[in-house]
Formats: structure tokens, sequence, C-alpha cells
């Protein structure tokens, strides 16, 4: 899409993703799940004085790696993009992390990774898999991270009439993963001979008291974007509903372990009915989660 352009970088524990508007972005989020870790999020209410963001960043490193962000504002404020206060520039880079801090050295995403992010980005940036904020995420951890599966960052976009719907989802959940046309499981805790477990029906089925401090730290964090020209009311409900893509895709989502995050971001000028934006976005979340596993699945 025009006007989003999407950047990963990574080491070998953790990572960053980077969605930048050079033309500024129209943006709202809807932080759903009850462990968040959040930057610049309180500006996207309505109301607010700044009317468009520059960037969002995804990150690894629970709240280490919101120092991602820093290194994204240093890239654009080199670029000149960013809110004009009269004397300087002042790029506004909203932020979202994951935990991935499973390693028994301390990984998280700097500010430097930040940069080199940006420096990757790219429009039509479908990379998919463990690459960026997902280099790290697993998924399915009821019964700890041993028989977890590999999460990643995935990547999806519908079609609305002439207008387009994207969306970057950074998928660390306690759920599996599911397709929800057929019901199968596609990633999430697993058994010994390695077979998944169902984790939604098993919690309906057990006492998990025993599980309560081996359940990890989960968290799905995403950005849908739009080339449809929208008001700042409408990406925040667009925000709002993406989190229906989660849903259909993450089974059990939003959960008291999970600090599910989602934002929304207009860049274009394009025409298109609202509701069918809303469903758009809803479709892009859901493929994009399917796709962050999917070069995981053998």
């Amino acid at each position: 899409m025009e006007n989003v352009l999407i950047g990963h970088c990574n080491n070998d524990y953790t990572g960053v993703s980077v969605v930048i508007f050079p033309g500024g972005a129209v943006a709202g989020v809807d932080v759903r799940g009850s462990a968040p870790g959040t930057r610049e999020t309180d500006l996207l209410k309505c109301g607010n004085l700044v009317k468009k963001i520059n960037a969002i960043t995804l990150s690894g490193g629970s709240a280490f790696g919101l120092d991602a962000a820093s290194g994204v504002m240093r890239f654009l404020h080199e670029k000149g993009w960013g809110f004009n206060t009269g004397k300087h520039i002042v790029p506004i880079v909203s932020a979202a992390v994951l935990f991935d801090l499973y390693d028994g050295k301390l990984h998280y995403p700097d500010s430097e990774m930040g940069y080199t992010a940006c420096k990757n980005a790219k429009e039509n940036n479908n990379q998919c898999g463990r690459v960026g904020a997902g280099k790290g995420a697993t998924v399915g951890k009821i019964l700890g991270l041993f028989n977890s599966s590999w999460g990643g960052v995935g990547v999806a976009s519908v079609k609305i009439g002439q207008a387009e719907v994207g969306a970057i989802v950074a998928v660390n959940a306690f759920g599996d993963i599911f397709d929800c046309h057929n019901g199968r499981i596609l990633a999430g805790a697993k058994l010994s001979l390695g077979e998944f477990l169902d984790t939604t029906n098993y919690m309906l089925n057990h006492d998990l008291s025993m599980y309560e401090n081996n359940m990890g730290f989960n968290t799905t964090i995403g950005v849908v974007y739009t080339d449809a020209a929208l008001d700042k009311e409408q990406v925040n409900k667009m925000a709002s509903i993406a989190h229906d893509g989660l849903a259909l895709s993450i089974r059990p989502v939003h959960t008291m372990l999970d600090g599910d995050t989602m934002f929304a971001a207009s860049v274009g000028d394009k025409h298109a009915e609202f509701n069918s934006l809303c469903v758009g976005a809803t479709e892009a979340v859901r493929l994009a989660v399917i796709n962050a596993v999917k070069p995981q699945i053998k």
C-alpha cells in the first residue's frame, strides 16, 4: 500500500517491527488485553491535539522494548517527518510491546534496532514468520514454554472496492491459533507426542490452579491500515473492531494473561463504506494471524 512502509530488525532472540507513515496518518488504538505495554496511546483518543502520527512500533522485550521507539523517532527526525512545534519537528511514534524475555540474559530491542528497522522499511513488505517483533514470539503456553509453538509476524490485506485494508500482527498469544473455517488448530500448546492439546477444551474441563504460575506472559499486537479517508473517531472504532480478527484466529483470546493491543491508521483519500472497511479490517487481521504461524507449520 502506498504511504505505508514496513520494516523489521531482529537478532537471535527478539526484534522490532515498524510501520512508518511518511505523509502522516490519522490513527486510533484499542487496548483490549489485561497486561499491556504501550507508548503514546493517549494522544490517539478523540479530542486530543495531535491529528496525525508518523509511525507505530511493535517490539519484543517487554517494557524494555519501548526503547526501540526512540530509534524510530531519531530516524523520522532526520527525515523531517513529525509534528511541527514551531522550533522543532517532533515525530509522533506510538508503540506496543510483547513479552519474549525467556532467555537467561536480558535481550531486548534497543533504539539502534528501532533505527535499523526504519532503514529496512519499504512498501508492500509482506515478510512473515519469525522476523522483527515476532522473532521470539510463542503461542499456546498453558502448559509452559516447552510445550508451546512458535508465533511470529503476519501480514495480510483485503480489497474493499477501490480501497484497501492491510494488517500486520505480532502474535505472542496465550491461546492456540486456529482456522475458524474448519476448526483446525494451526499452532498452540502441544502434548508429548507433538499433537495439539486444544487449550480451550482443556480449560473447560480441568482445574488450572496447578498451572497458574507456569502459563507465561503473552501479548498480540498489531496495526490495521487503510488508504480510505477516515477521521479520528472512525479509526478508533476500526481499531476496536479489528480485535474481532484476533477472536476469529486465537482461542482463547483477551485473557488476563494477554496484553492485546490493536492500532488503526488511515493514510489515503479513497472512499469506501465504513462498515465494509471494518469487515475488511477483521478479515485482514484474521489472515495476518494465520500467516504469522504458517512458515513454522510443517
